[in-house]
């Protein structure tokens, strides 16, 4: 029979995740020689979702796109951007890149599964500095392709800035996103029965504050991805926002869910688990999987 990382027996049907044994490595070039490939993924998860960002956005921002001509609402458009990358992001999340890299794509969420104890220090450090250059060779990648489409005025190769409401308000916005996104997580990827649509309601999120909050703060939630729009289009408007908001707003939903749940109700940093990829990541899965079985009415 199986044993749990506690050392619990589990059931023979449950099935076991890998999970690499190494993750006690405490120097930069032993994190780079085992996990190098997660480092890899995550760089490319926020380089694809800044490609289908500027993508998106030139096709229903720029001035001449036929379905900008079509839909002269902004607020549908804006919608229509929201749903887009919503899609994106549930897609990242359930790949096979983020299936295995634990699909963060954002040093705010890397930083606060640190926090919690379920990532090392090289390997938090090493997804950062991945998030950071994916995310900018994805908008290098999208001005290659697009051209002078993504850099016209109304792209701006996707910026995220302050709306009319001003700083203050930009701030308190992205503080309050951030903290309500990292909320959904912990309390689906650590829950039986939901765990595995952690990555839809994380996406439809996504799909909602670009829709609705975007006019506010731009809609970052993520360093990274506010970074990779600034140094091309050379605008760095209250840039502080999004560096600071984002992590303050995440680590306080932490925080309040370790004090109510405990910290050792925090399974894994994987916002999507139900795969046999390895994980990388101080890991305790099985013991959800086993209480899955567990839960009355349960099929996962």
């Amino acid at each position: 029979m199986p044993v749990s990382p506690t050392g619990a027996s589990s059931p023979a049907n449950v099935r076991t995740i890998p999970h690499d044994a190494s993750v006690g490595s405490h120097s930069l070039l032993n994190a780079l020689r085992r996990h190098w490939p997660e480092y890899v993924m995550e760089g490319a998860e926020l380089g694809l979702f800044m490609i289908s960002a500027c993508a998106f956005v030139v096709l229903l921002e720029y001035p001449t796109s036929p379905i900008h001509q079509a839909l002269p609402d902004p607020a549908l458009r804006r919608v229509l951007i929201g749903t887009a990358m919503g899609m994106t992001a549930i897609g990242i999340i359930y790949s096979p890149l983020g299936q295995r890299s634990g699909a963060h794509f954002n040093p705010a969420v890397t930083l606060t599964f640190f926090r919690l104890g379920k990532i090392e220090f090289w390997d938090a450090a090493c997804y950062g500095a991945a998030q950071f250059i994916g995310g900018l060779l994805g908008v290098i990648v999208s001005t290659l392709v697009l051209g002078e489409l993504v850099a016209h005025p109304s792209v701006r190769y996707a910026v995220t800035v302050p709306g009319m409401s001003g700083v203050s308000e930009a701030f308190l916005a992205e503080v309050v996103i951030s903290f309500l996104q990292m909320s959904l997580v912990l309390r689906l990827s650590n829950t039986p029965r939901l765990a595995r649509f952690t990555g839809v309601f994380a996406g439809a999120m996504v799909a909602m504050y670009i829709s609705l909050e975007a006019p506010y703060s731009g809609m970052s939630m993520n360093p990274a991805r506010t970074l990779a729009s600034a140094v091309p289009a050379q605008m760095w408007t209250a840039l502080w926002i999004y560096f600071l908001a984002p992590p303050l707003g995440m680590l306080v939903a932490a925080e309040l869910y370790v004090r109510q749940h405990g910290i050792h109700h925090v399974f894994c940093a994987k916002l999507h688990h139900h795969n046999n990829k390895r994980c990388i990541f101080h890991c305790h899965w099985q013991e959800l999987a086993v209480a899955s079985k567990q839960w009355p009415g349960s099929d996962s």
